[in-house]
Parts: structure tokens; sequence; C-alpha cells
């Protein structure tokens, strides 16, 4: 439930003339070239009834866009992601009985109540399926669209800035490096583990301290993200981001490890991408 009341993340298309003559030649390429649903026993022009069919389709489409998906969000503030699957749904679903209608008066189909109920209710039972799909790969794509954002976002704001981690032991190295090389710091027992880049290749060194102490050191840049208890990222080097709600792995550089986004942080890693 709390996926479906999260803000839709990206705009409506303003491409709808566009969008709908797109959908309506999918539609005959699947009739035509496919020829499911018996459209292969149909002895006439099944190019020109595939191309009615697309048709109707776009104008569905359309149409619907133009009264109802350009028009609601508008009125409805903030626009969630299940406004948008019903909205989705219904198009599916105005659809269909358009596609209906004309397959009766084409093949001389009797329109029964009983049928069109049977058809109905497989519409909603596929539209909900692919209503779901939808909404989850453009979810998903515009979260990794902004994340990728994020890789210019203050790369060249800090080309020039050096950060230090401080080894607490007494005869201990400290470690400086270009803010734009680091790429992860680890928390081992006693140490952390600091990945960074170093002549274009990931790089390991141990300082003697504590995750906790470093994050207080780097706290004012922003682009400086714990991710989880054991982890501190540079979401600047961020270069892939795969997961849900539950949790995200991430890929830094060329670095070959994934590292975590524990749940309790997810939040947080998406007020960068939001």
């Amino acid at each position: 439930m709390s996926f479906l009341t999260r803000i839709y993340p990206f705009k409506q298309s303003n491409h709808l003339l566009r969008d709908s003559i797109v959908y309506g030649v999918l539609i005959w390429a699947i009739l035509y070239l496919l020829q499911p649903f018996g459209f292969s026993m149909y002895r006439g022009n099944k190019c020109l009834i595939a191309a009615i069919f697309g048709l109707v389709t776009t104008c569905c489409i359309a149409l619907y866009g133009w009264a109802v998906s350009k028009r609601l969000p508008q009125y409805v503030k903030p626009w969630r992601i299940w406004h948008e699957g019903c909205t989705v749904l219904g198009q599916i679903i105005f659809i269909a009985i358009g596609n209906f209608l004309l397959f009766s008066f084409i093949f001389r189909f009797p329109i029964t109540l009983e049928f069109f109920l049977l058809f109905l209710y497989w519409t909603v039972i596929i539209g909900i399926f692919m209503t779901a799909m939808t909404i989850g790969i453009e979810y998903n794509r515009s979260l990794r669209e902004q994340m990728e954002a994020l890789l210019n976002n203050t790369t060249e704001e800090q080309k020039d800035i050096l950060i230090t981690i401080h080894d607490t032991n007494v005869r201990g190295n400290d470690l400086t490096v270009p803010i734009n090389s680091l790429l992860y710091i680890e928390a081992q027992k006693n140490n952390v583990s600091v990945c960074y880049l170093k002549d274009g290749k990931s790089t390991y060194m141990e300082v003697h301290t504590t995750l906790t102490a470093v994050t207080e050191e780097l706290k004012d840049y922003d682009n400086i993200f714990q991710c989880h208890r054991s982890f501190v990222v540079n979401v600047n080097n961020i270069t892939s981001a795969r997961g849900n709600s539950n949790g995200y792995q991430l890929r830094l550089g060329n670095c070959l490890q994934s590292i975590p986004v524990s749940r309790s942080y997810v939040p947080r890693l998406k007020s960068f991408i939001a």
C-alpha cells in the first residue's frame, strides 16, 4: 500500500497524438503479423481490417487522454501512483470496449449482456496485470534516470576538493584523496576500508577510525551518503541502482562489489533522486 500512495515521480507525456498513433500502429502490427484470436480465419483484407482496429485504438487513446489523462492530474494533487494506475486501467477498458464494438460490427457478432460481461471481466484481469507492469517499469525507469542524473550534479564543482580521513593511531597515516575519487567507505571492526579511484583503478586502504567519525568529518558534503550501518558512499559515483522499497544494491565506478542500501536508508536515498 505504501508504494501505491507514493507521488507519481514523472510528468505526463506532452505528445498525446504521437503516442496514440504509436499504439495504434502497434495494434495493427500485432493483428496483421501475428494474427491472434482467430484473426487468421478472416478471409477478407486482413491488412485493412487490422488498420481499422489500429485506428480505433488511436482514437480511443487520444480521446481518453484528452478527456481524462490530461485533465485529472490538474485537479487531483498530489497525483499518486494509485491515481495513475486507475487512469491507465480505465484507458485499457475504454480501448477494449471500442474494439469490442468494432469486432461485433465487422464480424456480425451479436452483442449480448453475458458475452459483454465476460469480455469485460477478462479485460479487467488482463488490464490490471498490464497496468501494474507498465507503472512498475515506468517508476523504476524514472528512478534510474534520476539516479544517473546525480553523476553530474556536483562532480565538476568538486573537482579540486580534497578530503582527509584521519587515522586515530598515534603513528597512523591519514588518507587524503580527491572527493571525486572516493567510491565508498566500509566499517571493518576497529578500522574502515576506504575504496577510491587511483589511476582509474579501484584502490583500497584501511584507516584506524570508526565510520561514525568519518561521517562526522564529511558531514558538510551532501553527496557523501550513509546507505547502511556499515557503508558510506559517494552518490556522484553511483553507476547503477537496483532494488525496491525493501532495499537497493548500488554499484560505484568500476568497483565489482555491490553496496547494500538497507531498508531504513531507502527514504533518504530517494530524497537525493526525487
